[in-house]
């Protein structure tokens, strides 16, 4: 297949070069505001967590602190349950699911679990409603110590001195009409590759540890959102995404080894979400509280199992 026929950024069978990604990052333009969507939100939280920033991210004129919220009486002899959203800017009830985890629930916690939440690991790519950052970056294979995307580094280094210590990760995604409409034919154009066209489930599904797998926690989150919205079917094949289904809503990939963001720490219970925004069964307030129903049945399945 030639690259024309798919993607007008490159040279068919050759991967991107500099000129190539600076034609790319001169078409992305901002299209919301981190500050007011995501900064503001988390100003008034103040109150009631500990709010700090973690990092820093600069990209030409632009300037992004990172921001972490925890809770307020955080405590040692407690278990850490750990949120995070975001990762791809695009994916926006991943942002906005764990700030309405943070203004509705989080405080539920107090005294049983110190809560971490990350509502926006890539605010770059929030305000342009991307998958990469400015340097054609996919931060969620980019979770390493010596990543090349700031986005993912900053997160590394936060995680570091817990990466023993957190029982529960829950990282908050979106699958999009998008993903195969413009991010998987710029992912192949930009390494050179034929675009191999694939098929977006209808519903929410969930990406478990192929390495450390959790069934009946995956599970319990699958049966809690299923009261908020649809689960995703499998395919013909069997497959979501172009993996087998292990149980209703639940596939799984190595994810230490692919670098993603659910992979950083060494948690006993982690989960991806993936939420379906562009279903006609779904309202983007569905999709938010369907991230909440994960995080909240993710914490209180790790919370009641910590010792068993």
């Amino acid at each position: 297949m030639g690259n024309e026929a798919f993607y007008p950024i490159g040279t068919p069978g050759e991967p991107w070069g500099a000129q190539e990604r600076a034609t790319w990052l001169a078409k992305q333009v901002k299209q919301r505001s981190y500050a007011q969507d995501v900064l503001s939100a988390i100003d008034r939280l103040r109150g009631d967590f500990d709010v700090a920033e973690y990092g820093a991210l600069t990209y030409g004129e632009e300037h992004y602190p990172l921001i972490v919220v925890r809770s307020r009486e955080w405590r040692d002899d407690l278990p850490v349950v750990l949120v995070t959203g975001g990762v791809h800017g695009y994916e926006t009830s991943g942002v906005h699911g764990a700030l309405q985890f943070l203004q509705q629930h989080a405080r539920d916690y107090a005294g049983r679990a110190n809560v971490m939440v990350v509502p926006c690991v890539s605010p770059w790519a929030y305000e342009r409603i991307h998958r990469w950052n400015p340097d054609a970056l996919d931060p969620n294979r980019s979770f390493r110590k010596d990543s090349p995307a700031g986005e993912s580094a900053a997160l590394v280094n936060l995680l570091e001195p817990l990466r023993d210590v957190v029982l529960m990760h829950i990282d908050l995604h979106e699958t999009t009409d998008s993903d195969e409409s413009e991010f998987r034919p710029a992912l192949a154009a930009r390494d050179g590759k034929p675009f191999e066209p694939g098929e977006v489930p209808d519903g929410f599904y969930l990406v478990d540890d192929a390495d450390q797998p959790q069934p009946a926690f995956q599970q319990a989150v699958v049966e809690a959102v299923a009261k908020v919205t649809h689960i995703a079917d499998a395919d013909a094949r069997g497959e979501i995404i172009g993996s087998p289904l292990l149980l209703p809503g639940v596939i799984k990939f190595p994810v230490k080894q692919w670098n993603l963001c659910a992979g950083i720490t060494n948690a006993r219970y982690a989960t991806t979400t993936e939420v379906y925004p562009d279903s006609p069964r779904a309202t983007p307030q569905q999709c938010n509280d369907a991230q909440v129903a994960a995080v909240r049945a993710a914490i209180d399945y790790a919370l009641a199992h910590r010792n068993g």
